[in-house]
């Protein structure tokens, strides 16, 4: 699903990626750990198009998204990935339902298709009830479900998270970790979670650690 090879990225004199490979598989949850700094979140945002690397290669499910430009990138964006964030990024003004249908109909949908598809989603996220209310009337758990449903609505071939659940409770967090996991298996979902959860880590099907801008052992990963 995922194909890197060589990603390299700096910033001015700062190279903060020196030449990562990375290969995922379909339907695999694959987490990346490492210390803050190490290239993570840079590594993250590359795979899923928000950034370009300074030389490396990707593919996403088959596409050399590298050579993707504008509008061909916008719509490959849009419908192909996923993302979820550690903060929500919820549009205040509408309500959950409408948060979620907003990528779908940006994509072409209609609006009965999309109001279909987020409902469905939402209540498979467990907000069957919750549609109507806006972010401010949802708790930080509630809206991080209405954001993993906004992420799923177009049917992504990936889906990326960064430190989901990292501005949540103990116990809410574990449903979100749980989430993650019922999605995949009943979506056949690819989902690559940045996260510094070590309990997050464990239930994934593989762990890569980072430091200084490659992977490494995990022996050698400084985690906090």
């Amino acid at each position: 699903m995922i194909q890197a090879k060589g990603i390299v990225k700096s910033f001015g004199t700062l190279k903060v990626l020196k030449g990562v490979d990375l290969s995922v598989g379909k339907s695999e949850v694959l987490s990346i750990m490492g210390a803050s700094g190490a290239g993570k979140s840079t590594l993250l945002q590359i795979l899923g198009t928000l950034s370009t690397p300074d030389e490396g290669s990707l593919e996403v499910d088959g596409t050399d998204v590298l050579a993707l430009r504008g509008d061909a990138l916008a719509r490959f964006r849009n419908r192909r990935v996923g993302f979820v964030f550690q903060f929500h990024h919820l549009l205040p003004e509408f309500t959950a339902l409408e948060n979620v249908m907003i990528p779908a109909l940006i994509g072409g949908s209609s609006n009965k298709e999309a109001d279909a598809a987020s409902r469905e989603l939402l209540e498979k996220v467990g907000l069957k009830d919750r549609m109507g209310h806006k972010p401010s009337e949802l708790s930080g758990g509630e809206q991080q479900r209405v954001a993993i449903a906004r992420a799923l609505v177009n049917s992504p071939a990936v889906l990326f998270a960064d430190e989901p659940s990292g501005n949540l409770d103990t116990r809410t967090k574990e449903e979100i970790h749980s989430l993650f996991f019922e999605l995949r298996d009943s979506l056949g979902q690819t989902i690559v979670i940045v996260t510094h959860d070590a309990s997050l880590a464990r239930l994934c099907d593989r762990t890569l650690y980072m430091k200084d801008g490659l992977f490494v052992p995990e022996s050698e990963a400084l985690l906090k």
